[in-house]
């Protein structure tokens, strides 16, 4: 039986007029919409997302402009315009937007509404998680770990992580009958966030 061959991820590193579009709340959802449920149209993705198609449609034509969704031609008919997302993986650091405070503002707002649609997905698995039998339960979770290393470190760990997903998603048919998608989060934090270091004794006398 011949192997299925995965198509060549496509990815992009966001520049400063991309991230200044993706700084507004539903754009981020419908470029993860359409990478999930592939191409669609204004009005499906807005009943997915509970919003309008108006809305949507505006928001689609946003991005449209900036390269990061592309009209499918070969799936609209008439007025019925497709959309598909143009990359697969969308990558930035922090770093990449420090030249300009515009750019620097919307980075630092996409990366905090990030954090929120991570806590909201954590807060409706918990909710349903009765739905799922035993072995999804005990597989899907949280956990972490602590420990002490110096940067570059810890850049070899996202890089190992990231490697390892991605060879896992390789490896794995899609069409296989139990499996699911899921979505997996990577985050590394410093421990001062969880656990602020107490202010250093005073040196003055008393008097």
């Amino acid at each position: 039986m011949e192997e299925k061959k995965r198509p060549e991820e496509r990815a992009v590193r966001i520049d400063h007029r991309q991230v200044r579009a993706l700084a507004q709340p539903l754009r981020m959802r419908l470029i993860g919409a359409l990478r999930v449920a592939g191409p669609s149209t204004a009005t499906a993705l807005a009943e997915m997302l509970g919003t309008n198609s108006g809305a949507t449609s505006y928001h689609l034509r946003q991005l449209a402009e900036v390269g990061l969704v592309v009209e499918d031609p070969n799936l609209g008919t008439g007025r019925q315009r497709y959309w598909r997302a143009a990359h697969d993986v969308t990558n930035w650091e922090s770093s990449d937007f420090d030249d300009d405070p515009d750019s620097r503002a919307a980075i630092e707002w996409l990366e905090a509404d990030y954090v929120r649609f991570f806590a909201g997905h954590a807060e409706r698995w918990f909710a349903q998680r009765h739905q799922w039998g035993p072995a999804w339960r005990d597989a899907f979770g949280m956990g972490d770990f602590f420990m002490r290393i110096p940067v570059s470190r810890l850049e070899a760990i996202k890089e190992e992580v990231f490697a390892l997903f991605e060879r896992h998603r390789d490896e794995t048919d899609p069409d296989d009958p139990d499996a699911e998608t899921v979505q997996l989060y990577l985050a590394a934090l410093p421990m001062d966030a969880a656990f602020p270091r107490p202010a250093p004794p005073s040196t003055e006398e008393k008097p």
